[in-house]
């Protein structure tokens, strides 16, 4: 049974560096029962490439703009926009000119232990592409080549 949960700005955990963008933990699975919320931050041109999973994702731009596709439908997001991609559609992400912010939620808990993998992996700056690869697939995550 889960239990009510209140995270306050300074007992938030500390933002994740992943592909070049960070990405802050809200509520993980462990904490809310069955689905997480982050707080994404990117500069301009940084996110994922083309990717799909068996989780749904959905996320809403709070500043910046977020071009993103999903399954071929490509936009520019600006604030206040909700966007959903369902399990297993092919989707990407990269933060506007400007950079960006979003909150995004998923549905089980795969994701929150992927990012921090990602992080623990090794130096975004030179990264190797089969080794990220290789882990993404690790939790359920399949991206494009």
């Amino acid at each position: 049974m889960t239990r009510p949960l209140l995270v306050d700005p300074e007992d938030r955990s500390q933002p994740m560096q992943v592909a070049g963008f960070e990405i802050t933990t809200l509520a993980s699975t462990e904490q809310t029962g069955n689905y997480e919320v982050f707080h994404q931050v990117g500069p301009a041109g940084k996110g994922p490439g083309p990717h799909f999973h068996d989780w749904d994702e959905s996320f809403f731009v709070v500043s910046g703009t977020v071009e993103c596709g999903i399954d071929g439908n490509d936009t520019v997001a600006g604030p206040g926009t909700f966007i959903h991609a369902p399990a297993g559609s092919t989707h990407w992400f990269r933060f506007g000119p400007d950079g960006g912010e979003m909150l995004t939620m998923t549905s089980q808990g795969n994701a929150s232990k992927m990012f921090a993998a990602f992080h623990e992996a090794e130096s975004w700056d030179n990264p190797d592409r089969s080794a990220f690869v290789e882990l993404a697939a690790s939790y359920g995550q399949t991206v494009g080549l």
